[in-house]
């Protein structure tokens, strides 16, 4: 089996580049949010019961049915929004990106979700308080700070 024809380098560079552009991952949303140097709001676009079973702190909860009528409210349109959903086989995120965007945010996607946030043993927030668990060492380095890439 062979692999399909490769771009050239420019358009490579043009592609990944709009990739990081419309995309963050949680690595980068937590070293943001912990260092206090988040320059956008972070939006969880689940419904209420998956947010009451944990979200990020500090997250503004905003299910994606529910952003036409509540994003002028809760959002500064001169700030950019990262969203979650659920994880990488949930385009939640993708339709309330979508739906932000239509109404003139900035927006990217949160790759991974919550779930990832979790597996990379960062804290989530319930009416309980914070919790977090170990990180899981198929997607979060061991006795790393960082995956170093």
């Amino acid at each position: 089996m062979t692999i399909t024809a490769f771009a050239e380098p420019a358009d490579s560079a043009a592609y990944f580049a709009a990739r990081l552009a419309f995309h963050t991952d949680v690595a980068d949303v937590h070293a943001a949010l912990t260092a206090g140097r988040a320059d956008f709001t972070l939006v969880d676009s689940r419904s209420t019961a998956a947010w009451d079973q944990g979200h990020v702190p500090g997250a503004v909860h905003m299910p994606t049915a529910d952003i036409p009528r509540l994003a002028a409210g809760q959002l500064d349109p001169a700030i950019p929004v990262v969203v979650y959903c659920w994880g990488p086989g949930c385009d939640g995120a993708t339709r309330a990106a979508l739906a932000l965007a239509r109404l003139g945010y900035r927006v990217k996607e949160m790759l991974g979700g919550i779930e990832y946030w979790i597996r990379e043993g960062y804290e989530v927030e319930t009416w309980e308080g914070r919790s977090a668990r170990d990180p899981d060492p198929l997607t979060a380095p061991v006795g790393a700070a960082d995956c170093g890439c």
